[in-house]
């Protein structure tokens, strides 16, 4: 069994057929799935999708290109039927979409109210660590994941060491980055999580499709021979440690 522990596929705009895509995905042995917001409506959405669907958890936050929009408003959604996290929040100074300031309002008001209501956080951080891990430092309990992780082995050790796991998804089947490819090789087997992210990182050999939850078995796949080990053995950690994380 295969856990898709980050995906959208409950977006208004996700283009496959959301009966068809999880029927595909419980073919390739992914039997579950967590559908994450972006924004209130984007959250919206996937507590109402994981209510519609038994196989589908959710995930509520403003992902940080949207906090420029206003991020409270959530707090409505706690204590809705499947939900199991908040995110994705965090800090992303690749794009800038959001003022700095905002972003990092709207992170730590995200990450009290998860500590309110005892939930585990999915954190989005591109080209932020410098700013991102003083904030996480200034509160005492979080839990949570650093979702599609492709940053330096001393940013991998520093959320290691926090106790937090780390997302792996199509990035990890496609980079040409040998650094890469060895930071993501030495992560612990149960400090990993798997995702898709989709629609977006298709991972190899799909490349230039939608991506969809089915392919978390790909993504299995490639790391059981990248480690030597069995995709029995990937998929029973890896699940492990979601329903670990995310109580599922």
């Amino acid at each position: 069994m295969l856990i898709d522990t980050h995906c959208h596929i409950h977006e208004v705009d996700y283009p496959l057929d959301s009966s068809d895509t999880i029927a595909r995905a419980h073919a390739a042995g992914v039997d579950e799935m967590i559908c994450v917001g972006t924004g209130l409506e984007s959250s919206r959405r996937a507590v109402a999708f994981a209510a519609e669907y038994s196989e589908v958890y959710a995930a509520i936050g403003v992902h940080p290109h949207d906090t420029k929009d206003g991020y409270q408003g959530i707090e409505q959604l706690a204590g809705s039927k499947k939900l199991v996290a908040v995110g994705e929040i965090g800090l992303d100074y690749f794009y800038n979409h959001s003022p700095r300031d905002i972003q990092t309002a709207g992170l730590k008001w995200q990450i009290e109210f998860a500590l309110a209501n005892n939930l585990p956080i999915i954190f989005h951080v591109r080209d932020a660590f410098d700013d991102f891990w003083p904030i996480f430092d200034s509160y005492q309990g979080i839990r949570g994941v650093i979702h599609s992780f492709t940053d330096n082995q001393q940013n991998l050790e520093a959320a290691l060491s926090r106790g937090l796991y780390i997302g792996l998804n199509g990035i990890s089947t496609f980079t040409k980055d040998e650094t890469q490819r060895s930071i993501f090789k030495s992560v612990p087997l149960d400090r990993i999580l798997l995702e898709t992210d989709a629609p977006f990182l298709t991972p190899a050999p799909f490349r230039g499709k939608v991506n969809e939850p089915a392919f978390v078995k790909n993504i299995a796949e490639y790391h059981a021979i990248n480690r030597q080990i069995s995709v029995d053995e990937i998929a029973s950690i890896t699940t492990a440690n979601a329903r670990a994380l995310f109580a599922l």
